[in-house]
């Protein structure tokens, strides 16, 4: 750890300092609160997905339950042929957004299944979609969280750190400046005494 000077030019370093600090602190509080209402955004994106989702999964456990007869092969009837992923910045972090989604549905015989598949290959299909959509929103959320805690980390670092203890170097520099001008004073008083003795005692 570099050794504290104690002068006025460490002294006006600090108070140039704090400055820089305090002008820097609301931007980087602002960008923290602004990440805090797009994490909000997203959580409740996600919640929402996740409710189509579970709406999705009753309807068709309640309209579809022979979906689970495992003589009817739907196995790979739909698949997804394509997800395309882009990105937007929202207060200073990438985050993914679903540009596009290919479900694909194999070609089957409208005779050779049962009448009930046409409506499974929809829920499936949007099922399908769900899940892509779901992976996308949970990713954002994780990020937004991870870039939530690092900025409230680097706001709690100049409030609670940095700043308290440049003013309290700016202190100490300030009272160890105004104790050496006293003591200067004093001795030169002193000098001044003792020259007007010595000019007093000479004949």
């Amino acid at each position: 750890m570099a050794r504290q000077l104690f002068s006025k030019a460490a002294l006006h370093k600090e108070v140039a300092q704090v400055k820089r600090y305090q002008q820097f602190l609301p931007s980087l509080d602002l960008k923290r609160q602004q990440l805090i209402v797009e994490r909000y955004k997203a959580a409740a994106g996600l919640t929402a997905i996740e409710e189509e989702v579970r709406q999705c999964r009753a309807m068709i456990s309640e309209n579809l339950p022979m979906i689970s007869n495992s003589r009817i092969a739907l196995n790979d009837l739909v698949t997804i042929s394509d997800v395309s992923v882009g990105y937007e910045n929202n207060a200073g972090v990438n985050l993914p957004i679903l540009k596009s989604i290919d479900v694909v549905t194999k070609p089957y015989s409208t005779y050779a299944k049962p009448h009930w598949v046409d409506q499974a290959v929809i829920e499936l299909k949007r099922m399908f979609e769900l899940k892509v959509r779901l992976q996308i929103a949970r990713r954002r959320l994780d990020i937004l969280d991870a870039a939530v805690k690092k900025v409230t980390q680097r706001v709690n670092f100049f409030d609670k750190i940095l700043i308290p203890r440049a003013k309290q170097t700016i202190k100490k520099i300030s009272i160890f400046l105004s104790d050496a001008e006293r003591a200067g004073i004093v001795r030169a008083k002193i000098t001044k005494q003792k020259r007007m003795k010595k000019s007093v005692q000479c004949p």
